[in-house]
């Protein structure tokens, strides 16, 4: 059964608008624009940008910490205006969904947990600004966003109106090895998380060696590396930690692209080797994952442009949305 075809048009641009925020999300804080408004909602106490002289000389005397970046505050806030659109998308798929639940095949527990899902995810954006960019809580805030974005496409999907019911050959062991798959991949992105907002990209400058032509030097602090909580009252643009403990981390995030390297691509040959449908998810899991694998070496081989580096928040976004579409193959059509 399908949902009501409203319901199909509304998740899937839910879904695309979900992925344009990340997106917009990762060229805000790589431009280092995620502090151009210091308060939360409105920028400098208003809802657009100050750009007279009078605004400009009010907002700074209002904000002395934080002067006035035209630019930066600009880039700020067509994100929150953009994630205020993708709320209001939610809300409205929420209500949609419950007043279309009893209709065979309506999905409406996902839609109505992603209104409560995305209303936190607010809240987690407001403290990313108010509490300075702490680390934990920007790293949270990336994670809601690619959560969001995986429940939404996981219901377009069970709207069953992007053709085809092809399903996967049953395999023993297949769905632990999608299991792991998504499990490692999300791991990986909250390392990345946690590399990018201690500024941790470029703390090993060469590849495949990290500084100096070691591998593993020896002077990388990872007890201060991952110490998660800090307290409150720093300001975490640019990071706080030395060279030591971020070297440690982007270390580790090395450690953990070989881990999910290994593992998807074990499951690219599983998914290929079973013909079908599974052949197509196979190319695409496989051609996802050489993908960020390129992008990651060439980010820190050219010291990171910001179009590579956008790029790579992207990448993690298709390589998600590949392993949710080969869960949902691998699954009878049901409500969810």
């Amino acid at each position: 059964m399908k949902s009501h075809p409203w319901f199909f048009r509304m998740s899937l641009l839910a879904t695309t608008v979900t992925l344009c925020v990340v997106v917009l999300g990762a060229w805000v804080r790589l431009t280092d624009a995620g502090l151009g408004c210091p308060d939360w909602p409105g920028c400098y106490g208003q809802w657009d940008v100050p750009n007279t002289p009078e605004a400009i000389a009010a907002a700074n005397e209002a904000f002395p910490d934080t002067p006035v970046h035209i630019g930066k505050g600009w880039r700020e806030m067509v994100h929150r205006y953009l994630a205020g659109i993708l709320m209001l998308l939610i809300y409205g798929l929420g209500f949609f969904a419950w007043k279309q639940r009893h209709r065979p095949g309506q999905s409406w527990r996902i839609p109505l947990f992603l209104v409560a899902f995305v209303t936190f995810q607010a809240i987690l954006g407001a403290w990313t600004v108010t509490w300075q960019l702490k680390p934990a809580v920007v790293t949270a805030h990336l994670l809601g966003g690619l959560t969001t974005l995986s429940l939404l496409w996981w219901v377009t999907l069970r709207c069953n109106y992007l053709g085809g019911t092809g399903r996967l050959a049953a395999s023993r062991g297949l769905g632990a090895f999608l299991a792991a798959g998504l499990l490692v991949t999300v791991a990986q992105i909250t390392l990345g998380g946690w590399t990018s907002t201690n500024y941790a990209a470029l703390a090993c400058n060469e590849f495949p060696t990290c500084s100096l032509g070691e591998y593993w030097p020896d002077r990388a602090d990872f007890g201060e590396g991952f110490v998660l909580w800090r307290g409150l009252g720093v300001n975490y643009e640019f990071g706080v930690l030395d060279h030591p403990a971020r070297m440690a981390i982007h270390l580790v995030h090395r450690v953990g692209a070989i881990v999910v390297t290994l593992v998807l691509a074990g499951l690219a040959w599983w998914l290929w080797r079973s013909g079908g449908i599974g052949r197509a998810l196979g190319i695409a899991v496989g051609g996802a994952l050489g993908l960020q694998v390129f992008i990651g070496i060439a980010n820190v081989i050219y010291s990171l442009p910001l179009g590579l580096a956008v790029a790579h928040n992207a990448g993690a976004a298709l390589l998600l949305l590949v392993l949710v579409t080969a869960i949902h193959v691998r699954r009878p059509l049901a409500t969810s």
